[in-house]
């Protein structure tokens, strides 16, 4: 099966890299026969190896998705160029930075056919835009805001071209899975949107002023680099501190490798069931990621007993989750994840792990309820130090159970319903008892199983090892 699909994506990458290389060679032909070069050539030159060199210093700024300022770049130059020579020029342009660092020392064949593609259609369609907005008229100075609006119109143009024929490109070889929404893209395309309007005030000041303009153009264009570096440091630092508690969680409590991301990958499923925006679901698989860090101030002893837990040690548990869960929300960005998974310890109907009375302060939020169903299925069809794991039909038939009182119940149908149709298996082959897997796991009989997760299941208290 494993064979049958890398054949599949092979195919679907030769298909892809030949029509759109095919494509992009074909508008550069057609371009050259309507449109006249841009002149002089030294300053087609200067542009273009200012797109390539952003182009290839893209920086990271979400999950797969890379940004620059090399927009800025096409609309600055369009602008420029003018209206006989601007699509033509800035396709061209495009084009130069087909080839990244990364293509040369990988060997890869099908990113540059395609990126050929790509960057062509996407430069030839928004440097079309602007041109016909922007209209024949020569630049002058009470012309200069609709050139400046006609090169943002045209910027959002070009991220969204782009964005539609990448988004194209990664389905037809790696299908839908592999594809997770972005977060946070309002914060990504406003600048994108001032880029462009800037962009055009740029190609109106070169216009208007001459040469001279060229140094404060290059500054302009390293600003808006240093913009989007920024974001991306941001952003990895951010990954990098839950990737520090997950290793110091692990490093901890052998049973927690692995848990974390797999009950991440069951709450973003559930998410993106629910119809959850890339912002919703990134705030999800956080939440999921620092769900257990609470564990790391619980005694060893405690995580890794192999019997049930006492009342006393129940309570010492829960102390030092909350605990860790009140130092975590000090941390900013780290606040709306905390309290989705503090939250997830309640139950659906008010009460929690103290059997509080039902009460609507205490009702958990929606997602809250995805990360307890999916922390609780893989509790379920995982082995534990004091638990073998149980099969996926038992997992199912428990959420159901328990659908309504600890859980919600239409959330608990969508995971199942999901899951089902992922044709995904987790879990024991084996069925087993829930008694019996726990009499085999505390007389260390059984522990061939390889699963590993943190616990949390809650079904009956003071069953199972509560998570922080």
């Amino acid at each position: 099966m494993y064979t049958n699909e890398l054949a599949r994506q092979q195919r679907a990458k030769i298909r892809l890299a030949i029509a759109f290389a095919a494509t992009g060679v074909a508008i550069l032909i057609a371009l050259a026969l309507v449109q006249t070069f841009p002149r002089p050539v030294w300053l087609w030159v200067l542009f273009a190896a200012a797109f390539a060199f952003f182009e290839w210093n893209t920086v990271e700024v979400n999950d797969k998705l890379y940004a620059s300022p090399s927009v800025m770049v096409i609309m600055t130059a369009g602008v420029v160029f003018g209206p006989e020579s601007a699509v033509l020029g800035c396709a061209a342009m495009a084009a130069t930075a087909l080839l990244t660092a990364d293509d040369i020392r990988q060997r890869r064949w099908f990113q540059p056919m395609v990126n050929l593609g790509q960057l062509v259609i996407s430069a030839t369609v928004a440097v079309g835009v602007l041109v016909l907005v922007m209209g024949s008229d020569e630049v002058t100075g009470s012309n200069v805001w609709r050139v400046a609006l006609a090169s943002a119109l045209a910027a959002i143009v070009y991220g969204i071209v782009n964005y539609q024929l990448v988004l194209f490109i990664v389905r037809q070889v790696y299908g839908q899975r592999n594809l997770q929404k972005w977060s946070h893209m309002a914060q990504l395309i406003v600048p994108y949107l001032g880029m462009g309007f800037l962009g055009g005030l740029l190609g109106a000041a070169y216009l208007l002023v001459g040469p001279a303009t060229l140094p404060l153009i290059g500054i302009v264009f390293f600003t808006g680099y240093m913009a989007f570096e920024s974001y991306a440091k941001l952003r990895e630092a951010q990954l990098s501190t839950l990737a520090g508690f997950i290793k110091a969680l692990e490093a901890k409590d052998l049973y927690t490798r692995g848990h974390t991301e797999r009950v991440a990958y069951f709450a973003n499923m559930i998410g993106e069931a629910l119809g959850y925006n890339g912002t919703q679901l990134e705030k999800l698989r956080w939440a999921a990621l620092i769900h257990d860090v609470g564990k790391l101030a619980v005694p060893r002893e405690l995580i890794r007993k192999k019997a049930r837990l006492t009342d006393a040690e129940w309570e010492k548990m829960q102390a030092h989750s909350h605990l860790v869960e009140d130092l975590l929300s000090d941390v900013e960005f780290l606040r709306p994840m905390v309290d989705i998974a503090a939250n997830h310890h309640i139950y659906y109907d008010g009460s929690g792990y103290d059997g509080l009375p039902d009460d609507e302060e205490h009702a958990p939020t929606v997602e809250a309820s995805i990360l307890s169903i999916a922390d609780a299925f893989d509790a379920m069809t995982s082995t534990r130090s004091y638990r073998l794991a149980l099969t996926q039909e038992y997992a199912f038939a428990e959420l159901r159970r328990c659908a309504g009182t600890q859980f919600d119940p239409e959330v608990v149908e969508v995971f199942i319903t999901v899951l089902e149709a992922s044709g995904e298996r987790y879990g024991s082959p084996v069925e087993l008892s829930d008694e019996e897997a726990r009499r085999r796991a505390e007389h260390g009989i059984g522990h061939s199983h390889a699963a590993t997760e943190s616990p949390h299941m809650n079904l009956n208290r003071g069953t199972e090892t509560p998570s922080g």
